[in-house]
């Protein structure tokens, strides 16, 4: 009993922090006016349009210019965030018990900023509604699941996999209800938000501990948040960009090592396993 109360609690403070950062100003990302920002550079108007309108995948971006374009982004974040969380760190310990609370939660804030960028770029549909203010349940259960993927948890992975295959199947521009209110993968979002509470407040006393002593506890968490933002969010972009959702529509694609052309025979094909690329079909050069 006190077991699942104690879960209880921690599910409860990560719904709380996560509902708390999506309020936070700036937090919500414009799918359309962010992917024309981005790409603008990248590829023609026709296929800006169609990227915006659809998804980058349908407009046939390829994935390296994709994979370009998100790793500016983990920058733009991971130096924003560092930076306000050195900040807080500079007033020191008679201040903890306001800065801690604050900097826990514009961290948070960042992760869903980065978050909603990846996605977008990786064609999944807009995750906020536009004539709703408040956090949906269903918003909530895949921004719960991006985090659970930035923290390294298999159960996030698989049911952010399960969620991208849904959408690939309908070919869907909103998120799938059933799915992430009722169905299978619902009690996976449960269990990754009591993870993730338990996580937040390891995270809070080691944010509390670095900011203890005034000006040496802005570069501790400082360097402690760019540390953990950046790695985070490399993890949850292989994984979006490995799924078959963020697959370019026809053509072929070269990225890195990686080569897929899909008119080549299946005779001269190789699957070579890769942590969230496994979908991928490839050849040795």
């Amino acid at each position: 009993m006190v077991t699942g109360e104690m879960s209880e609690n921690a599910e409860s403070r990560f719904s709380a922090l996560l509902a708390g950062a999506a309020r936070l100003p700036g937090v919500r990302v414009d799918r359309e006016a962010y992917l024309r920002a981005a790409l603008a550079r990248h590829c023609s108007e026709d296929q800006l349009r169609q990227a915006m309108e659809e998804t980058p995948a349908a407009a046939g971006i390829p994935l390296d210019v994709l994979d370009r374009v998100a790793d500016a982004s983990i920058r733009y974040e991971t130096a924003k965030v560092s930076a306000l969380s050195a900040a807080a760190g500079l007033p020191g310990v008679l201040a903890l018990p306001a800065t801690v609370p604050a900097d826990l939660a514009q961290y948070v804030g960042h992760m869903l900023r980065i978050s909603q960028k990846l996605a977008y770029l990786y064609s999944w549909p807009d995750l906020f509604s536009a004539d709703n203010d408040a956090l949906d349940d269903d918003t909530k259960g895949v921004l719960t699941l991006f985090v659970g993927v930035m923290f390294g948890t298999q159960s996030a992975n698989a049911a952010v996999g399960k969620v991208a295959g849904m959408l690939s199947e309908q070919m869907a521009k909103k998120l799938p209800q059933k799915a992430l209110t009722h169905g299978v993968v619902y009690p996976i979002v449960k269990k990754v938000a009591q993870y993730l509470g338990v996580e937040m407040t390891k995270q809070t006393f080691a944010k509390s501990v670095s900011k203890a002593i005034p000006l040496v506890g802005a570069a501790v968490s400082g360097g402690l948040t760019f540390a953990t933002f950046r790695p985070m969010s490399k993890r949850l972009k292989a994984h979006l960009s490995g799924l078959e959702l963020a697959r370019p529509v026809g053509g072929r694609v070269i990225t890195g090592e990686v080569i897929q052309d899909e008119d080549r025979q299946a005779a001269d094909e190789v699957k070579i396993p890769k942590p969230g690329r496994d979908w991928r079909v490839l050849k040795r050069r």
